[in-house]
């Protein structure tokens, strides 16, 4: 299969943070006038090969579906910086299922999209308690700059251009 198959079967649509997305579940019940759950599928491809850099409240809990490797760069409220890999070679390091906690700044690229003869990796996600766009945010650059100077020089490419200032860019 190829992206524009995936993304058609799926019924994908474009997402703000790059790549396609659609929500897959919404729990029925609620704690504390949320969702309990909810849950996406998200697919990055050669066409949107980035999900620029963003943070929500809410814990999310990634499984890897197909296609190519997904590689993160994740940020913590403290600053330390880590890249996994999500992807079905286990033995070389890659997570099937990862968890980023709520408050952590989030990217994922296609890099390796040749070596698995794949246009795309699709993931899924499940939020908890459920996904929220008054929960989410986009990171600027002078944001980054600002709070996490240190790593600017290995984030630079993740920031969105939506919301890039003209003098960072």
């Amino acid at each position: 299969m190829n992206s524009a198959t995936v993304i058609a079967q799926l019924g994908l649509e474009p997402h703000l943070e790059g790549g396609y997305f659609r929500r897959s579940y919404t729990a029925p019940h609620a704690l504390n006038g949320r969702a309990a759950m909810s849950a996406i599928y998200y697919l990055l491809s050669t066409a949107s090969p980035r999900g620029h850099l963003h943070r929500n409240r809410s814990d999310i809990l990634h499984f890897w579906q197909g296609g190519s490797a997904l590689h993160y760069t994740l940020i913590s409220p403290t600053g330390e910086l880590s890249q996994p890999v999500m992807g079905p070679d286990i033995s070389k390091g890659e997570v099937l299922q990862m968890l980023v906690p709520g408050g952590y700044w989030k990217a994922s690229e296609l890099k390796d999209h040749h070596s698995a003869n794949c246009d795309y990796g699709l993931i899924s996600e499940a939020v908890c308690p459920g996904f929220d766009f008054a929960d989410h945010e986009l990171a600027s650059a002078a944001q980054i700059q600002r709070d996490y100077a240190e790593h600017w020089p290995a984030v630079a490419h993740l920031i969105s251009s939506a919301i890039r200032d003209d003098k960072n860019q």
